[in-house]
């Protein structure tokens, strides 16, 4: 049924929708004039066309990790064969592991421990998929383990079972997916360097591995081979499991962290161990969050960056190679969009789609063409592209991979 008015018609039931209207990929079958597409469109009913996603990679490539069919270092970007269909994309200890839009799951790199999913130890140096499932929407790679959630809410874990990161309460490694528990409420997963962390769709925070140094967050420094809830808390947003601290971020908008103190990581202006979550200031507008091997970065809503902990190397990206152990903010732009720290250099996206990476570049992996030998102590755009979308980089490797999008 339709009402008719000068230029056209509108249905009174909006078309066949398949897929997000809020995001991409979506479509609407049928034939539709453009009246009707221009109405539903401006009440965002109306779906987004996939853009092209390329994904690229640099930096260290000693075991095939930046997916290019070679084990030679790169220090700019490098597309990872010629499709432009990913999605998501996490970078472990030699290896990376990423998602498509078509929800197949995909890993390359060392293969020891079977962190690869691939039900070997086979090195590889070019994407393989892992099985043949479509239903993977989110992957994070630690040092020696994988964690991922599929569309239905479940996670699953593999590679190496040492302090119970795996989560399935024994001492087994595993090297194919292999699911943690039976719960289909699962939402995001960090996987960091001996410890996992994930919040459910309730907004509680759960977390197993190691429990040294309280990096766990449950008020011990017990290690847990199953997912043991952080508190009581409903209202956590963001997480992210770095070498032996996390960090996290609430729906109030307030910053916590929790582990190990050394170099000021943990950002609580003192280098004092937290075996449960502590709030980091009093601020309430933070809203993304990424955990390296020894120093943290932070985004707030303002899009203004903020990093903590080590400064080696100029990691910190505040022009200056000294600790900070409180936020300290990184030039004073608010123009930043998403965040990625490494072993000992960061990387960030601002919103007009430009890369800036800075930090360590032994390895080439600040992408920015230059001598290895040189390090930056504050951000330098990387090439002139201003289509990035997604960049990664975990917490204990030396190299790069980053989405474009459009």
């Amino acid at each position: 049924m339709s009402d008719r008015y000068p230029g056209g018609l509108i249905r009174k039931t909006p078309p066949t929708v398949v897929g997000p209207t809020d995001g991409e990929g979506g479509s609407a079958p049928g034939i539709w004039t453009l009246e009707e597409v221009a109405y539903y469109e401006k009440a965002g009913q109306w779906p987004k066309p996939d853009l092209p996603r390329e994904l690229y990679a640099w930096g260290l490539n000693n075991s095939g990790q930046l997916g290019n069919n070679s084990r030679t270092n790169r220090n700019s970007p490098v597309q990872v064969g010629s499709l432009a269909t990913w999605l998501q994309v996490s970078t472990g200890y030699s290896f990376t592991a990423a998602v498509k839009t078509d929800g197949t799951l995909w890993t390359w790199g060392s293969g020891n421990e079977g962190k690869l999913g691939h039900n070997d130890e086979v090195f590889r140096s070019s994407p393989t998929q892992v099985g043949a499932l479509t239903t993977w929407s989110q992957v994070s790679a630690g040092t020696a383990h994988t964690a991922a959630i599929k569309t239905d809410g479940t996670l699953w874990t593999w590679g190496i079972f040492y302090e119970g990161r795996l989560g399935h309460n024994n001492s087994t490694s595993r090297s194919s997916p292999v699911q943690v528990g039976s719960l289909t409420t699962w939402s995001q997963v960090s996987a960091g360097f001996d410890f996992t962390a994930a919040i459910m769709t309730d907004g509680t925070l759960w977390s197993w591995g190691n429990g040294v140094d309280g990096r766990l967050g449950n008020n011990s420094i017990i290690s847990r081979s199953s997912p043991v809830q952080i508190g009581a808390l409903t209202n956590w947003s963001k997480i992210s499991a770095g070498g032996s601290h996390c960090l996290a971020v609430k729906t109030d908008g307030t910053l916590w962290s929790w582990g190990d103190r050394d170099e000021g990581r943990s950002g609580h202006n003192n280098f004092v161990e937290y075996s449960s979550p502590v709030q980091v200031g009093a601020l309430t507008n933070w809203s993304d969050v990424a955990a390296t091997r020894n120093h943290s970065v932070a985004l707030k809503t303002d899009g203004t960056l903020w990093t903590w902990g080590a400064g080696f190397n100029g990691r910190l990206g505040d022009n200056a190679v000294v600790n900070r152990s409180s936020p300290v903010q990184v030039g004073a732009l608010t123009t930043w969009s998403k965040i990625a720290g490494g072993n000992n250099f960061t990387g960030a996206v601002k919103t007009d789609g430009t890369l800036w990476t800075w930090g360590d570049n032994g390895e080439g992996q600040l992408g920015q063409s230059i001598s290895t030998s040189t390090d930056r102590s504050s951000p330098v755009q990387v090439g002139a592209l201003t289509t990035w979308s997604e960049i990664s980089s975990g917490g204990d490797n030396l190299h790069f991979a980053a989405i474009t999008k459009g």
